[in-house]
């Protein structure tokens, strides 16, 4: 099956065409951070999309927001990406003044492995 997702960030070929996700694991990657990056409300047509991730960096830096990181981003995941991905596992690391959060994933389509690690300061 050919690749029909738009590259993340979006893109213009050389040729003045949209340039294509270059692989399938990159055209997920790339939806998944549309997920997190997104605020609910921030979308017209689906304002419920998303998770708010940004919202919650400003948090106080402690478990509780650790905890809520992980809920968050998991059921966000799974809600606007269930189809396409399992959710292997949230991991969210307090490195100073540093929030890493990293989200293990399963792919549907192939069933590979795939991480994405996000750092926020």
């Amino acid at each position: 099956m050919g690749n029909t997702g738009f590259g993340f960030p979006f893109g213009v070929s050389q040729e003045g065409t949209i340039a294509p996700a270059p692989d399938e694991n990159a055209d997920l990657r790339g939806k998944i951070i549309q997920v997190l990056f997104t605020a609910p409300g921030e979308r017209v047509n689906h304002p419920d999309f998303g998770c708010g991730l940004f919202n919650l960096v400003f948090d106080p830096n402690n478990a509780i927001l650790g905890a809520a990181i992980e809920f968050t981003v998991g059921a966000a995941l799974t809600r606007w990406l269930g189809g396409l991905l399992l959710v292997d596992g949230v991991n969210v690391t307090v490195v100073d003044e540093a929030i890493i959060v990293e989200v293990a994933y399963v792919s549907r389509q192939d069933l590979s492995r795939q991480a994405v690690r996000i750092r926020f300061r």
